[in-house]
């Protein structure tokens, strides 16, 4: 069994990009709406090409996950060594959480089948428009991802702060997303992600595999076309340095659900968008340097993003049959909420806190496993994008000597095994590093005016 990726058309006219892939005897094709293009803006770069055929190999995941085969074949096109570097770690790395859930040993077993020859640099139109010369072309602004939590509207406040321009940017945006972006009143570009319905239906068969794919560098890729179409030079991302974190070990090695929200991604990526845009492209996290703790500390600062973000995932499932964008901003009995809860807890009063989720979760005992996996006392950490265990072991001990919460059964339980597993003393140290800023990113000096210690 082979999965292929075919070679990607760019409907010009129709602002669509098609992505087509076979699994055996399963064919499908993927659509991207894009933003309308004016029709007096120039051509794509010659490099858009190369950059449609890298996006379709990382967006072909959702596809691949239906049967997992160990051979990836890539047909009529190139990839250079480095881009088919970032495409293995997609699959092999990116997929690690699919892969351990489901029980499939593919670490080092994964076969690339590519022309590694330079690729072509004419792009495929369903027309066929003159190419404008880079050169020609000015960069404008940065495209910042939204994803409507805390973490990017942290970046949007931050680049504002510095008076650097920015433009939101999601796929396929929904309730906190818009609401974020209505806050920052900016202009967003956005784009609809279409998945072949066959591979949806085929999912909920029995002998087909389902489970995680790498969104952040799905998202990644596409915000580099949408840069490229519309001339931006930078993709800022929102990810914290404690995304670098893995929940487990599997196969042999450590398996991160948060994997293309690493550092370790990020430079690959950033690497590979630059190879591949001939310079043009930069792409990084400008939280990187910061902790889920301190990231907390800067969104308490203001107020104006607390009716309006969310990081609960119900917020994103998908249902057709729902055209009103109601949404159910926390359901506050995932461990998403509750990290997202604990963080924010030692900068906010509880009333503030009561106002933004809507209940109270550290004052729930039914909560007590997820907040004992948060903090580590569990085999595993949970398979969402929540922080390091220790952040959150850290936090747990800080709220047990505040008034507020001391005195709350979930706190003082949690608080008393944790210093019997580390010690106060480490606890307080662990609290205190939090606030000290990494110097291991990949913020461009032209953004360390947005850094809280730039």
């Amino acid at each position: 069994m082979t999965f292929l990726v075919q070679k990607p058309v760019f409907l010009n006219d129709q602002h669509k990009i098609l992505f087509r892939f076979s699994l055996g005897i399963h064919h499908f094709t993927e659509t991207l709406t894009l933003p309308a293009r004016p029709k007096t803006r120039p051509a794509p770069p010659p490099h858009f090409t190369s950059l449609l055929n890298l996006s379709a190999c990382v967006l072909g995941t959702s596809y691949f996950k239906l049967l997992a085969p160990k051979t990836i074949a890539i047909e009529q096109f190139c990839l250079t060594p480095l881009q088919q570097q970032l495409v293995l770690d997609v699959y092999e790395n990116g997929m690690g959480e699919f892969y351990a859930r489901n029980n499939l040993s593919r670490f080092g077993k994964l076969h690339i089948e590519v022309d590694t020859s330079t690729a072509s640099a004419a792009p495929l139109f369903s027309t066929n428009p003159p190419l404008s010369s880079l050169s020609a072309r000015a960069a404008k602004a940065a495209l910042l991802l939204v994803g409507g939590g805390k973490d990017s509207n942290v970046s949007a406040q931050l680049l504002h702060q510095a008076n650097i321009d920015f433009t939101p940017f999601a796929v396929n945006p929904k309730g906190p997303i818009f609401t974020s972006i209505e806050t920052m009143e900016k202009r967003p570009l956005f784009v609809e992600r279409q998945l072949d319905p066959a591979m949806l239906a085929l999912s909920r068969q029995p002998g087909f595999f389902n489970g995680h794919v790498p969104s952040t560098a799905i998202n990644a890729m596409i915000a580099s076309l949408i840069a490229t179409l519309f001339d931006f030079d930078t993709i800022i991302l929102s990810n914290e340095r404690s995304a670098s974190e893995p929940n487990m070990a599997f196969d042999g090695r450590p398996v991160n659900h948060q994997h293309s929200k690493s550092l370790v991604f990020e430079k690959l990526l950033g690497r590979t968008l630059s190879q591949t845009s001939h310079n043009h492209l930069k792409c990084f996290s400008l939280l990187r340097p910061l902790s889920e703790l301190k990231i907390a500390q800067l969104f308490s600062q203001t107020r104006i993003f607390d009716a309006k973000f969310s990081s609960c995932n119900s917020n994103f499932k998908q249902d057709k049959n729902d055209t009103t964008n109601k949404t159910i901003r926390w359901c506050n009995t995932c461990p998403k909420c509750h990290f997202v809860y604990l963080m924010l807890a030692p900068f906010m009063i509880p009333d503030r806190l009561l106002n933004i989720f809507g209940d109270t979760p550290l004052s729930r005992p039914e909560n007590m496993k997820s907040f004992s996996a948060l903090a580590g006392l569990s085999d595993q950490k949970p398979w969402e994008c929540v922080g390091e265990t220790m952040e959150a072991a850290a936090t747990i001990h800080k709220l047990s000597t505040m008034p507020p919460f001391q005195s709350t059964p979930l706190i003082e339980e949690l608080a008393t095994k944790l210093v019997g597993k580390h010690g106060e003393k480490k606890l307080i140290a662990v609290w205190n590093d939090l606030f000290i800023d990494s110097k291991d990113h990949c913020v461009p000096e032209r953004f360390n005016a947005c850094l809280p210690n730039g």
